[in-house]
């Protein structure tokens, strides 16, 4: 499992996710940050620092967002799931 980041942080990019994550696997877009699926160690300390909500398990993204897990991914060259 990996964490995505969805539609509310576009245009926001706010970097508190970015100060608290471990592995330093979450980079800036040109729109919004990503999330790295092969560096994430899925500690989820990212989660509750998002100030838009916008950081979910690739499995709980909601579904008006899931085109953001293919989009996370292909932002990395990485096959999605």
């Amino acid at each position: 499992m990996t964490y995505i980041i969805a539609q509310p942080c576009i245009d926001t990019k706010d970097a508190s996710c970015v100060d608290v994550c471990p592995v330093d696997c979450i980079y800036e877009g040109e729109d919004m940050f990503y999330i790295h699926p092969e560096e994430c160690i899925d500690c989820g300390a990212c989660v509750p620092e998002c100030p838009v909500e916008a950081i979910f398990p690739d499995d709980e993204v909601p579904e008006e967002w899931s085109a953001f897990i293919a989009k996370n991914y292909v932002y990395f060259d990485v096959p999605p799931p």
